[in-house]
C-alpha cells in the first residue's frame, strides 16, 4: 500500500503545481511487478483519481488507503472514484469530491470525452499511448483506415498530425457518436473524417469503398461474443489488407489479449498476408510494467508492398 501512497503523493504535488495535467496511469499492479498489489490500478483523469479493483481487496484495504490518501488532496479540486471490476456490472463509487458533468482524458493538448462511473471502460485506453505516438509520426498526408475505432482516439491523433482523411469503422453507433464528439471537441474539420457503423467482418465492401488506404489500424476487442474473437477472427482481417491498400502502406496491428502471444499475431500475418514485412513491435508504455512481455498489449508494425 505504501507504494501506491507514494505515487499518490507525487500526483498531489503535480496537481498543486500545474493547471492542466495529461492523463496517466499512476500505479499499475496488474503486471505482477508489485507482489500483493496485482488486483489494483490507479489512473488520473484530471480532476478524477480512478482506483480500479480487479479482485476483492484484503479486508479494510480500501478504507485504510483512503484514510491516508485523502489528506494529500483538496477535495474541491479532486474526485476519488473506486470501480470494482470483480463485481457484476463493475459498479463505481465516488468516495470524495463531486464528479464534474464533463470529464476528459487529456493528451498533448487534445481532449477525449470519458464516461467514468457509468460503465466498465471509460472510453480511452492509456496503455495505447505508444501506438498514438507512432501514428503521430506516420499519419501526415496519409489516408487512414481505423478498424474497430471505438471512440476514435486514433482518428483524432491522426488528423491532428496531418492525415488526409481517416475512415473510422465500428459496429457500435454509440461509440462512433462519441468519436464524432471527440473530433468536435478538438475543433477538427469534418471533411477529414468519416464514420462507418458496420460489422467489419460482414461489410468489407462498405469498408473498402472510401479507400484505397495507405495506413491501416487494427485494434479489435480480444473477445467480444457475437462480433469478434481474436483467436479465430483476426486472420479474416489480415487477409483483406492487400485489397484495402493496393498501393501498399503501413499497418499497426494491436492485440490486447494476454492469452495470445506476439507469435500468434506474427503467424496470422505469415499465413494470411505473407507478402507483409514485419517492421517492429512498439515498446510498451513505461507506466504499464509487466513481468511477462507476452502478457502486455502487443503493437506490431507491418509494411504491405504494392500489389
Amino acid at each position: 500500500m505504501q507504494l501506491i501512497l507514494d505515487r499518490l503523493a507525487q500526483l498531489a504535488d503535480k496537481v498543486q503545481g500545474a493547471l492542466v495535467i495529461d492523463s496517466y496511469r499512476v500505479f499499475h499492479g496488474r503486471g505482477r511487478c508489485f507482489p500483493g498489489l496485482e488486483f489494483v490500478t490507479v489512473d488520473f483523469f484530471q480532476p478524477v483519481i480512478l482506483i480500479t479493483l480487479f479482485a476483492e481487496p484484503p479486508e479494510s484495504w480500501v478504507e485504510q488507503l483512503i484514510a491516508q490518501a485523502q489528506p494529500l488532496f483538496n477535495p474541491e479540486h479532486t474526485v476519488l472514484v473506486v470501480q470494482r471490476r470483480y463485481l457484476p456490472q463493475a459498479p463505481s463509487e465516488i468516495l470524495w469530491g463531486e464528479l464534474p458533468e464533463s470529464i476528459y482524458a487529456r493528451r498533448r493538448g487534445s481532449r477525449f470525452n470519458l464516461h467514468l462511473a457509468q460503465q466498465q471502460n471509460a472510453g480511452y485506453f492509456l496503455d495505447m499511448e505508444p501506438g498514438r505516438l507512432w501514428l503521430e509520426q506516420h499519419a501526415s498526408n496519409r489516408r487512414v483506415l481505423n478498424l474497430f475505432a471505438y471512440t476514435c482516439a486514433f482518428s483524432v491523433v491522426a488528423i491532428a498530425a496531418g492525415a488526409e482523411k481517416v475512415v473510422n469503422v465500428d459496429m457500435s453507433s454509440a461509440a462512433l457518436n462519441l468519436g464524432r464528439a471527440n473530433h468536435q471537441l478538438n475543433g477538427l474539420a469534418k471533411s477529414h473524417s468519416e464514420f462507418v457503423a458496420e460489422n467489419i467482418l460482414k461489410s468489407w465492401s462498405r469498408v473498402k469503398k472510401p479507400g484505397p488506404y495507405d495506413l491501416v489500424i487494427i485494434d479489435p476487442p480480444s473477445y467480444q461474443k457475437g462480433s469478434f474473437i481474436a483467436a479465430k477472427d483476426y486472420a479474416k482481417v489480415i487477409r483483406r489488407l492487400p485489397e484495402l491498400m493496393p498501393q501498399g502502406g503501413l499497418v499497426l496491428a494491436c492485440l490486447n489479449a494476454p492469452e495470445l502471444s506476439e507469435g500468434f499475431l506474427k503467424q496470422q500475418f505469415d499465413e494470411q498476408c505473407p507478402q507483409a514485412e514485419f517492421i517492429e513491435r512498439l515498446q510498451a508504455h513505461a507506466d504499464f510494467p509487466d513481468i511477462d512481455p507476452e502478457q502486455q498489449l502487443k503493437l506490431l508494425v507491418y509494411k504491405i508492398p504494392p500489389a
